[in-house]
């Protein structure tokens, strides 16, 4: 009885199991219950199909981290673009704090990107501004240097581009010009020829200067300067457009010089502002203080010859302790401009035997012994001095030039008696010293003014 009741407990039971859930197939593990506390997912509203589960093999795609949003799904009717191909990296995000390019405004194409394997240009150094682009319609200018390139002529009939071709008649050799001379060329040559000649030759500030530079092409140039006032207004745009990099070179400068001595009105003034403005550089030039003399020897303008000839003086000390600067403060001081004299004699106190060690400084101090406004400067630096120092001076190689002459030229000048006794009193205890030495000369100077005394 007990057992038949146990049998009908078991099948109620079993009846009673939920029959909708199959057992898994053989095999398959089922999958584990949820976490203790966590409410299964609810399932899909009707009529939703949920997708399908990865292949197998696939991982799937990581959740986004922690307090980071999923990114949102796009607009109504916007497709997202497809993902990279397998192996191919996205471009790297901008770095922290730099805000990604903006898009191109509508109807603006971005250039394509440089092909696989070539570098893209570097970006300029930090706080450095890159190059402004040129002004529309303008084309870049071509570097230092730069030839023109060859180019087939537009007739046909010739194998020279219009700039090779002029660029070869302004430098042909001196035996080539003779067949046909430059001269000859320009005086058949009528207004409007001319100035496309010169429009031809100034149309590009390098090309100018590559002629400019070459000995036959300044001798070319300086002939066309002068010819009409059309002419003259490209050469001098052009001379002023590459100012320093005419006047400091060899051949250039003279096209500069014949420029200031026909410009007249605007071009002269123009041509004296720049002059002015690089006047000190010009100076330390091994060529520019060459050009610079030149211009200072022909300017006739009162206003910018004294504003120059004050930048030299001001700056004479400097500029007489240089290999080429002292060439411009002696060119100043044989202007004998009184001024000027005067200027140079107070930038140069308290240096002159220090100048009169050197070679070059030596120059400039005999040429302040020349005049009436500086003598009495360097007489004075030589008769307060030490007496070591000033017999050092008169046995040096070219201090001995500078006493000599202090010697000399205070002995002539009956105003200067009190300067020629103190400057000889100086140097007399110093006889002995002076003898078998490059001083000899001035030892006998001394001797021969103290028999004069004694007799």
């Amino acid at each position: 009885m007990s057992t038949m009741l146990k049998s009908l407990q078991d099948l109620r039971s079993a009846t009673e199991k939920d029959p909708a859930v199959p057992p898994p197939p053989h095999g398959v593990t089922p999958a584990p219950p949820p976490p203790y506390g966590v409410a299964p997912a609810p399932p899909p509203p009707y009529g939703v199909t949920l997708p399908p589960p990865p292949p197998y093999g696939v991982a799937l795609s990581p959740p986004p981290g922690y307090g980071v949003a999923p990114a949102p799904p796009p607009p109504y009717g916007v497709t997202l673009p497809p993902p990279p191909p397998y192996g191919v990296a996205l471009s790297p995000p901008p770095p922290y704090g730099v805000a990604p390019a903006p898009p191109p405004p509508y109807g603006v194409t971005l250039p394509p990107p440089p092909p696989y394997g070539v570098a893209l240009s570097p970006p300029p150094p930090y706080g450095v501004a890159p190059a402004p682009p040129p002004p529309y319609g303008v084309a870049h200018a071509p570097p230092p240097g730069y030839a023109p390139p060859f180019q087939p002529c537009a007739c046909g009939l010739c194998d020279e581009s219009p700039l090779q071709w002029m660029f070869n008649l302004m430098t042909r050799s001196e035996e080539e010009d003779a067949a046909y001379p430059f001269k000859v060329f320009i005086s058949n040559l009528d207004r409007r020829e001319l100035l496309g000649v010169a429009s031809l030759l100034t149309s590009d500030p390098d090309y100018f200067l590559e002629i400019a530079r070459n000995k036959n092409g300044s001798n070319r140039l300086q002939k066309l300067v002068g010819k009409s006032d059309d002419v003259d207004n490209l050469i001098c745009d052009a001379i002023l457009y590459r100012f320093l990099h005419v006047m400091t070179d060899k051949h250039a400068s003279y096209v500069a010089t014949r420029g200031l001595r026909v410009f007249a009105g605007k071009k002269k003034e123009f041509m004296c502002e720049e002059l002015i403005h690089h006047a000190l550089l010009l100076a330390r030039d091994r060529h520019g203080c060459v050009a610079l003399n030149a211009m200072l020897t022909d300017l006739d303008h009162p206003y910018y010859r004294n504003q120059l000839l004050d930048i030299v003086a001001h700056n004479a000390l400097p500029l007489s302790n240089d290999t080429s600067g002292n060439f411009v403060v002696q060119h100043v001081l044989k202007l004998n401009n009184p001024r000027t004299m005067g200027n140079v004699a107070l930038s140069l106190r308290g240096h002159c035997i220090d100048l009169s060690f050197k070679k070059y400084g030596s120059y400039i101090v005999e040429r302040l012994l020349e005049a009436d406004e500086s003598v009495a400067v360097v007489v004075m630096e030589l008769v307060e001095s030490n007496g070591d120092r000033l017999m050092r001076l008169t046995r040096s190689e070219y201090g001995n030039y500078v006493v000599n002459k202090a010697l000399k030229v205070t002995q002539r000048r009956k105003t200067r008696v009190d300067l020629f006794r103190g400057l000889v009193q100086k140097l007399m205890p110093f006889l002995t010293f002076l003898r078998k030495s490059r001083g000899n000369n001035i030892a006998v100077f001394l001797e021969s003014v103290h028999q004069t005394e004694v007799a």
